[in-house]
Protein backbone atom coordinates (compact mmCIF):
# COMPACT_ATOMS: atom_id res chain seq x y z
CA UNK A 1 0.00 0.00 0.00
CA UNK A 2 1.72 3.48 -1.07
CA UNK A 3 1.80 6.42 1.09
CA UNK A 4 1.72 9.96 -0.57
CA UNK A 5 2.35 12.75 1.47
CA UNK A 6 1.94 15.20 -1.26
CA UNK A 7 -1.87 14.59 -2.53
CA UNK A 8 -4.21 17.18 -0.47
CA UNK A 9 -7.47 17.02 1.07
CA UNK A 10 -9.39 19.80 -0.51
CA UNK A 11 -10.54 23.00 1.44
CA UNK A 12 -14.13 24.53 1.60
CA UNK A 13 -15.10 27.94 2.79
CA UNK A 14 -18.50 27.04 4.01
CA UNK A 15 -19.34 30.55 5.08
CA UNK A 16 -22.31 31.04 2.68
CA UNK A 17 -23.36 27.88 4.63
CA UNK A 18 -23.24 29.53 7.71
CA UNK A 19 -24.49 32.79 7.14
CA UNK A 20 -27.58 31.26 5.20
CA UNK A 21 -26.35 33.35 2.21
CA UNK A 22 -24.37 33.65 -0.92
CA UNK A 23 -23.56 31.28 -3.24
CA UNK A 24 -24.69 28.29 -1.25
CA UNK A 25 -25.02 25.84 -3.94
CA UNK A 26 -21.06 26.44 -4.79
CA UNK A 27 -20.22 24.98 -1.82
CA UNK A 28 -22.49 22.02 -1.37
CA UNK A 29 -21.49 21.11 -4.99
CA UNK A 30 -17.99 21.31 -3.77
CA UNK A 31 -18.74 19.07 -0.39
CA UNK A 32 -20.30 16.80 -2.68
CA UNK A 33 -17.50 16.28 -5.16
CA UNK A 34 -15.41 15.87 -1.67
CA UNK A 35 -17.37 13.00 -0.45
CA UNK A 36 -17.62 10.51 -3.89
CA UNK A 37 -13.71 11.64 -4.34
CA UNK A 38 -12.14 10.08 -0.99
CA UNK A 39 -15.34 10.93 2.06
CA UNK A 40 -13.00 13.70 3.55
CA UNK A 41 -12.61 17.67 3.16
CA UNK A 42 -11.59 20.68 5.88
CA UNK A 43 -14.09 23.12 6.57
CA UNK A 44 -12.51 27.47 6.71
CA UNK A 45 -15.24 29.74 7.47
CA UNK A 46 -17.19 27.27 9.94
CA UNK A 47 -18.04 30.71 12.37
CA UNK A 48 -16.95 28.67 15.79
CA UNK A 49 -15.00 31.03 18.16
CA UNK A 50 -10.96 30.25 18.00
CA UNK A 51 -11.22 31.47 21.50
CA UNK A 52 -12.97 28.36 22.46
CA UNK A 53 -10.83 26.18 20.50
CA UNK A 54 -7.95 27.55 22.14
CA UNK A 55 -9.17 27.11 25.97
CA UNK A 56 -10.68 23.60 24.61
CA UNK A 57 -7.40 22.16 23.32
CA UNK A 58 -5.60 23.98 26.91
CA UNK A 59 -7.84 22.24 29.01
CA UNK A 60 -7.22 18.68 27.30
CA UNK A 61 -3.59 19.33 27.60
CA UNK A 62 -4.02 20.23 31.37
CA UNK A 63 -5.54 16.83 31.84
CA UNK A 64 -3.44 14.91 30.14
CA UNK A 65 -0.78 16.04 31.87
CA UNK A 66 -2.08 14.46 34.70
CA UNK A 67 -0.68 11.08 36.61
CA UNK A 68 -2.51 7.87 35.31
CA UNK A 69 -4.40 7.90 38.77
CA UNK A 70 -5.72 11.00 38.60
CA UNK A 71 -7.21 9.83 35.54
CA UNK A 72 -8.33 7.05 36.36
CA UNK A 73 -11.09 9.10 38.65
CA UNK A 74 -13.46 9.66 36.06
CA UNK A 75 -12.41 6.70 34.47
CA UNK A 76 -14.71 4.85 31.82
CA UNK A 77 -16.26 2.10 33.84
CA UNK A 78 -17.76 4.38 36.59
CA UNK A 79 -19.96 5.65 33.84
CA UNK A 80 -21.97 2.51 32.61
CA UNK A 81 -24.06 2.61 30.33
CA UNK A 82 -23.38 6.14 29.51
CA UNK A 83 -20.11 5.02 27.56
CA UNK A 84 -18.00 8.21 29.19
CA UNK A 85 -15.05 9.37 31.20
CA UNK A 86 -10.79 8.27 30.41
CA UNK A 87 -9.52 5.21 29.28
CA UNK A 88 -5.10 4.68 29.10
CA UNK A 89 -3.27 3.82 26.48
CA UNK A 90 -4.23 0.68 24.87
CA UNK A 91 -7.72 -0.35 26.07
CA UNK A 92 -9.38 1.10 22.86
CA UNK A 93 -8.79 -1.60 19.65
CA UNK A 94 -8.87 -0.55 16.55
CA UNK A 95 -8.82 -3.15 13.71
CA UNK A 96 -8.34 -5.99 16.76
CA UNK A 97 -5.42 -4.44 17.74
CA UNK A 98 -4.38 -1.93 21.05
CA UNK A 99 -4.37 1.49 19.96
CA UNK A 100 -1.24 3.92 21.04
CA UNK A 101 -3.59 6.70 22.52
CA UNK A 102 -5.25 7.66 25.74
CA UNK A 103 -8.87 9.23 25.75
CA UNK A 104 -11.79 11.31 27.61
CA UNK A 105 -15.30 10.54 25.91
CA UNK A 106 -18.24 12.71 26.08
CA UNK A 107 -21.73 13.06 25.20
CA UNK A 108 -25.14 15.09 25.44
CA UNK A 109 -25.11 15.90 29.06
CA UNK A 110 -28.57 14.05 30.65
CA UNK A 111 -29.43 13.94 34.42
CA UNK A 112 -30.59 10.95 36.26
CA UNK A 113 -34.27 11.80 35.84
CA UNK A 114 -33.62 12.02 32.05
CA UNK A 115 -36.47 9.37 30.90
CA UNK A 116 -33.79 8.05 28.73
CA UNK A 117 -31.37 7.23 31.61
CA UNK A 118 -34.22 6.28 34.07
CA UNK A 119 -34.90 3.33 31.27
CA UNK A 120 -30.99 2.65 30.95
CA UNK A 121 -30.73 3.63 27.10
CA UNK A 122 -27.28 2.58 26.22
CA UNK A 123 -24.88 6.14 25.68
CA UNK A 124 -27.46 8.68 27.60
CA UNK A 125 -26.53 9.27 31.06
CA UNK A 126 -24.24 12.37 32.82
CA UNK A 127 -20.89 13.44 32.09
CA UNK A 128 -17.45 12.61 34.36
CA UNK A 129 -15.90 15.75 34.80
CA UNK A 130 -12.44 16.13 36.02
CA UNK A 131 -12.78 17.96 39.26
CA UNK A 132 -9.47 19.30 39.59
CA UNK A 133 -9.89 21.68 36.52
CA UNK A 134 -12.01 24.48 36.57
CA UNK A 135 -14.66 25.20 33.87
CA UNK A 136 -13.75 22.25 32.23
CA UNK A 137 -17.03 21.06 32.17
CA UNK A 138 -18.36 24.15 30.86
CA UNK A 139 -16.45 24.28 28.01
CA UNK A 140 -16.58 20.95 26.65
CA UNK A 141 -20.45 21.26 26.87
CA UNK A 142 -19.91 25.33 25.36
CA UNK A 143 -17.96 23.22 22.56
CA UNK A 144 -20.53 20.43 21.89
CA UNK A 145 -23.31 23.22 21.50
CA UNK A 146 -21.20 25.18 19.31
CA UNK A 147 -20.36 21.81 17.46
CA UNK A 148 -24.06 20.41 16.97
CA UNK A 149 -25.02 23.64 15.47
CA UNK A 150 -21.96 23.46 12.81
CA UNK A 151 -23.30 19.80 12.20
CA UNK A 152 -26.85 20.78 11.55
CA UNK A 153 -24.91 23.30 9.01
CA UNK A 154 -23.03 20.92 7.39
CA UNK A 155 -25.39 18.59 7.02
CA UNK A 156 -27.57 20.98 4.98
CA UNK A 157 -24.86 21.17 2.57
CA UNK A 158 -24.55 17.40 2.24
CA UNK A 159 -28.65 17.67 1.02
CA UNK A 160 -28.23 20.40 -1.52
CA UNK A 161 -24.96 18.13 -2.78
CA UNK A 162 -27.77 15.42 -3.42
CA UNK A 163 -30.91 17.34 -4.70
CA UNK A 164 -32.40 17.23 -1.40
CA UNK A 165 -34.25 19.69 0.44
CA UNK A 166 -32.26 21.55 2.78
CA UNK A 167 -33.50 20.08 6.20
CA UNK A 168 -33.74 16.76 4.93
CA UNK A 169 -31.27 15.16 6.82
CA UNK A 170 -32.11 17.46 10.30
CA UNK A 171 -36.20 16.53 9.83
CA UNK A 172 -35.67 12.77 8.88
CA UNK A 173 -32.37 11.87 10.74
CA UNK A 174 -31.11 14.67 13.38
CA UNK A 175 -34.20 16.11 14.78
CA UNK A 176 -32.26 14.78 18.38
CA UNK A 177 -28.84 13.43 17.26
CA UNK A 178 -26.55 11.25 19.11
CA UNK A 179 -23.39 13.51 19.69
CA UNK A 180 -20.28 12.18 20.88
CA UNK A 181 -17.34 13.93 21.43
CA UNK A 182 -13.42 12.52 22.39
CA UNK A 183 -10.41 13.87 23.31
CA UNK A 184 -7.41 11.94 21.99
CA UNK A 185 -3.87 12.36 23.58
CA UNK A 186 -0.96 10.17 21.21
CA UNK A 187 2.20 9.82 22.50
CA UNK A 188 5.22 9.87 20.08
CA UNK A 189 5.82 6.37 18.82
CA UNK A 190 9.79 5.50 17.40
CA UNK A 191 9.67 3.57 14.43
CA UNK A 192 12.18 0.67 14.10
CA UNK A 193 12.18 -1.51 11.03
CA UNK A 194 12.35 -4.81 12.97
CA UNK A 195 9.71 -3.78 15.44
CA UNK A 196 5.42 -4.34 13.80
CA UNK A 197 4.11 -0.81 12.84
CA UNK A 198 2.55 0.84 16.47
CA UNK A 199 -0.67 3.13 15.00
CA UNK A 200 -2.53 5.53 17.28
CA UNK A 201 -5.50 4.53 16.00
CA UNK A 202 -5.36 1.66 13.24
CA UNK A 203 -7.11 1.72 9.50
CA UNK A 204 -10.91 2.39 10.33
CA UNK A 205 -13.98 3.73 8.89
CA UNK A 206 -16.32 5.79 11.64
CA UNK A 207 -19.83 5.13 12.41
CA UNK A 208 -22.27 7.28 11.65
CA UNK A 209 -23.05 10.22 9.22
CA UNK A 210 -20.25 13.40 9.69
CA UNK A 211 -16.80 13.69 11.83
CA UNK A 212 -16.04 17.21 12.35
CA UNK A 213 -12.05 16.97 13.91
CA UNK A 214 -10.34 19.56 15.16
CA UNK A 215 -6.40 18.83 15.30
CA UNK A 216 -3.11 20.55 16.90
CA UNK A 217 -0.57 21.45 14.63
CA UNK A 218 1.08 18.21 15.46
CA UNK A 219 -0.29 16.00 12.06
CA UNK A 220 0.28 12.25 11.34
CA UNK A 221 -3.54 11.82 10.51
CA UNK A 222 -3.65 9.83 7.13
CA UNK A 223 -6.50 8.87 4.43
CA UNK A 224 -7.22 6.39 2.26
CA UNK A 225 -8.06 7.18 -1.09
CA UNK A 226 -7.53 3.97 -3.71
CA UNK A 227 -4.33 2.03 -3.32
CA UNK A 228 -2.75 5.00 -1.32
CA UNK A 229 -2.47 7.05 1.86
CA UNK A 230 -2.82 10.49 1.62
CA UNK A 231 -1.76 13.05 4.54
CA UNK A 232 -4.59 15.19 6.32
CA UNK A 233 -2.25 17.93 7.91
CA UNK A 234 -2.97 20.57 10.13
CA UNK A 235 -4.62 23.36 8.17
CA UNK A 236 -4.63 26.99 10.75
CA UNK A 237 -8.37 27.26 12.10
CA UNK A 238 -10.12 24.40 10.19
CA UNK A 239 -11.71 21.31 10.77
CA UNK A 240 -11.08 18.13 9.06
CA UNK A 241 -14.69 16.38 8.42
CA UNK A 242 -15.35 12.80 6.96
CA UNK A 243 -17.99 10.72 6.86
CA UNK A 244 -19.50 7.75 8.16
CA UNK A 245 -20.95 4.82 7.23
CA UNK A 246 -24.49 5.65 8.09
CA UNK A 247 -24.14 7.90 5.32
CA UNK A 248 -22.71 5.52 3.26
CA UNK A 249 -25.44 3.28 3.84
CA UNK A 250 -28.36 6.40 2.92
CA UNK A 251 -26.19 6.95 -0.13
CA UNK A 252 -25.91 3.48 -1.31
CA UNK A 253 -22.48 3.86 -1.64
CA UNK A 254 -21.93 7.09 -3.70
CA UNK A 255 -20.79 8.84 -0.78
CA UNK A 256 -17.52 6.37 0.73
CA UNK A 257 -17.19 6.01 3.97
CA UNK A 258 -12.92 6.57 4.00
CA UNK A 259 -10.70 4.25 5.97
CA UNK A 260 -8.47 6.66 7.49
CA UNK A 261 -5.71 5.71 10.18
CA UNK A 262 -3.28 7.97 12.79
CA UNK A 263 0.39 7.70 13.66
CA UNK A 264 2.39 10.53 15.57
CA UNK A 265 5.99 10.06 15.12
CA UNK A 266 6.78 14.13 15.42
CA UNK A 267 8.60 13.27 18.64
CA UNK A 268 5.92 15.56 20.49
CA UNK A 269 2.20 14.69 22.16
CA UNK A 270 -0.23 14.76 19.58
CA UNK A 271 -3.95 15.74 20.57
CA UNK A 272 -6.89 15.79 18.79
CA UNK A 273 -10.90 16.37 19.42
CA UNK A 274 -13.36 14.39 17.20
CA UNK A 275 -17.31 14.92 17.78
CA UNK A 276 -19.48 12.92 15.78
CA UNK A 277 -22.42 14.37 14.42
CA UNK A 278 -24.89 11.41 14.07
CA UNK A 279 -28.41 10.13 13.72
CA UNK A 280 -30.76 10.03 16.74
CA UNK A 281 -30.36 6.28 18.78
CA UNK A 282 -33.87 5.06 17.80
CA UNK A 283 -33.47 6.26 14.24
CA UNK A 284 -33.99 3.59 11.61
CA UNK A 285 -31.60 4.10 8.89
CA UNK A 286 -33.08 3.79 5.39
CA UNK A 287 -31.12 4.26 1.66
CA UNK A 288 -32.73 7.66 -0.02
CA UNK A 289 -33.82 7.00 -3.14
CA UNK A 290 -31.53 8.75 -5.86
CA UNK A 291 -33.16 7.63 -8.54
CA UNK A 292 -33.12 10.42 -11.19
CA UNK A 293 -30.81 13.39 -8.83
CA UNK A 294 -28.97 15.43 -10.98
CA UNK A 295 -25.54 16.11 -9.26
CA UNK A 296 -24.03 19.62 -9.50
CA UNK A 297 -20.35 19.84 -11.04
CA UNK A 298 -16.84 20.53 -9.71
CA UNK A 299 -17.76 23.56 -6.70
CA UNK A 300 -15.08 26.19 -8.97
CA UNK A 301 -17.93 25.57 -11.62
CA UNK A 302 -21.71 25.21 -10.66
CA UNK A 303 -23.29 24.23 -13.97
CA UNK A 304 -24.79 21.08 -13.50
CA UNK A 305 -22.85 17.98 -14.32
CA UNK A 306 -24.93 14.90 -14.57
CA UNK A 307 -23.42 11.72 -13.07
CA UNK A 308 -23.97 9.17 -15.44
CA UNK A 309 -24.72 6.31 -12.24
CA UNK A 310 -27.52 8.82 -10.99
CA UNK A 311 -29.48 8.32 -14.06
CA UNK A 312 -30.79 4.93 -12.37
CA UNK A 313 -30.66 3.50 -8.55
CA UNK A 314 -26.86 3.66 -8.05
CA UNK A 315 -25.76 -0.34 -7.69
CA UNK A 316 -23.83 0.00 -4.32
CA UNK A 317 -20.50 -1.97 -3.78
CA UNK A 318 -20.27 -4.78 -1.58
CA UNK A 319 -17.64 -3.36 0.70
CA UNK A 320 -17.13 -6.01 3.07
CA UNK A 321 -13.96 -7.20 1.94
CA UNK A 322 -12.68 -3.58 2.40
CA UNK A 323 -13.39 -3.41 6.16
CA UNK A 324 -11.17 -4.71 9.33
CA UNK A 325 -14.57 -6.48 10.76
CA UNK A 326 -15.43 -7.76 6.95
CA UNK A 327 -19.38 -6.52 7.64
CA UNK A 328 -20.68 -4.53 4.26
CA UNK A 329 -22.37 -1.28 5.93
CA UNK A 330 -24.96 -2.18 3.10
CA UNK A 331 -26.11 -5.13 4.74
CA UNK A 332 -27.47 -3.45 7.61
CA UNK A 333 -30.46 -2.65 8.47
CA UNK A 334 -32.33 -1.82 11.99
CA UNK A 335 -31.47 1.78 14.35
CA UNK A 336 -28.52 3.77 14.18
CA UNK A 337 -28.28 2.86 18.45
CA UNK A 338 -28.36 -0.81 16.89
CA UNK A 339 -25.04 -0.07 15.14
CA UNK A 340 -23.16 1.55 16.84
CA UNK A 341 -23.61 -1.00 20.08
CA UNK A 342 -22.28 -2.97 17.85
CA UNK A 343 -19.19 -1.68 17.38
CA UNK A 344 -18.80 -0.57 20.50
CA UNK A 345 -18.71 -4.21 21.91
CA UNK A 346 -15.65 -4.56 19.12
CA UNK A 347 -13.76 -0.90 20.48
CA UNK A 348 -14.08 -1.81 24.44
CA UNK A 349 -14.29 -5.72 25.16
CA UNK A 350 -14.11 -5.18 28.36
CA UNK A 351 -17.56 -2.88 28.79
CA UNK A 352 -19.21 -5.05 26.51
CA UNK A 353 -21.78 -6.15 29.28
CA UNK A 354 -21.95 -2.76 31.00
CA UNK A 355 -23.09 -1.32 27.59
CA UNK A 356 -25.38 -3.86 26.17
Amino acid sequence: MSHDPTSQVPIIDVAPLVADAGDQEAVAAAMGLACRENGFFYVIGHGVSEDLNRRLEDLGRAFFDQDVETKLEIRMALAGKAWRGYFPVGDELTSGKPDVKEGLYFGLQLGENDPRVRAGLPLHGPNLFPPGIPGFGATILEYMAALTNLGHVLMKGMALSLGLEAGYFRERYMADPLTLFRIFHYPPVTLRPEAEEQWGVGEHTDYGVLTILKQDDVGGLQVKTGSRWIDAPPVPNSYVCNIGDMLDRMTHGLYRSTPHRVQNVSGRSRFSFPFFFDPGFDVHIEPIDLSGIRLQGDGCNVNVNVDPRMDAKYDEKDDSEERWDHTSVHEFKGTYGDYVLGKVSKVFPELRRSVM
